[in-house]
């Protein structure tokens, strides 16, 4: 297990022995997520850094089960010293405080009516050796498994001429995710993988790049809720492991549902604990 310690939260070459300028604003961002992990003690179990590529373009595409996916993701990059340019909706570049950190830092805003601005921003920063992060499954999966996956990640990979690293992340949506309350938990584990890089075939297509690429993500999910070191405190507690682990979670059917709904503009009502059976929950968990 990695716990962020208050020595990587000031080294002075955590980020490379010359660090580009413009990303300064990226930096300090990343040394405050350190200050919370340490604070709230988080425990990771990041594998697969070495799949980073030390220069040029890559796309990491990761499942997505929680609010704060992308500042774990960030972890299997910095040993390589990368910073990911992620691609996130553009409702979070107009919000008057995410707005200027989302610019500063380079990220993508993806309008999902013009999709073909956001295509070609990120092809331009992968073909000048950034690498750009993507979750394809455009929302996150309140069944816990990985969705279909949108075409996107695939098409840019073929067209820049770069990898793909498949990836998975799990604990987060303990902390934070869609239909269910915050609750910043101290020493939750966070497991992230990132899995061997996948090039196109000479003359693949997109669907079966796309295809390779969400077997691995699966592959990789499967893994990390397997070796993720803890289990629910209770029956109540079992709402964060999917189905067919033997949580509460919704079915992937069950899901899909629930986000047609929710496109719809439908509120979704979402099923939570009594505030007792929250409380005995947590009181199991402090005996542990």
């Amino acid at each position: 297990m990695y716990n962020a310690s208050w020595g990587a939260v000031v080294r002075r070459d955590l980020f490379g022995p010359r660090p580009d300028p413009r990303d300064r604003p990226y930096r300090f961002v990343i040394r405050l997520a350190l200050i919370v992990f340490r604070l709230f003690g988080f425990r990771f179990d990041v594998r697969g850094q070495e799949h980073v590529p030390a220069e040029g373009g890559a796309i990491i595409c990761s499942n997505h089960v929680s609010f704060l996916d992308f500042t774990f993701l960030g972890l299997a990059t910095l040993p390589q010293h990368r910073m990911v340019r992620f691609m996130a909706k553009s409702a979070v570049f107009t919000h008057w405080l995410s707005g200027p950190f989302m610019r500063a830092m380079q990220h993508i805003p993806v309008d999902r009516k013009a999709g073909a601005a956001a295509f070609d921003s990120a092809v331009r920063a992968l073909k000048d050796g950034q690498v750009v992060g993507v979750f394809p499954e455009a929302t996150i999966s309140s069944s816990f498994t990985v969705k279909d996956l949108k075409a996107g990640a695939a098409r840019m990979a073929i067209d820049a001429g770069v990898p793909i690293l498949p990836a998975a992340v799990w604990g987060g949506h303990r902390i934070a995710t869609k239909g269910h309350d915050v609750v910043l938990r101290r020493n939750t584990p966070v497991t992230v993988l990132i899995g061997e890089p996948l090039v196109a075939e000479p003359g693949e297509k997109v669907q079966s790049l796309l295809r390779r690429t969400r077997a691995a993500m699966v592959e990789l999910l499967d893994e990390a809720q397997r070796s993720y070191p803890d289990r629910p405190a209770g029956d109540d507690d079992r709402w964060w492991l999917p189905a067919h682990l033997g949580g509460t979670a919704p079915t992937p059917e069950q899901a899909a549902v629930l986000d047609t709904e929710h496109a719809a503009g439908r509120k979704v009502k979402t099923t939570r604990p009594h505030p007792l059976a929250r409380l005995k929950t947590l009181i199991a968990r402090a005996r542990r």
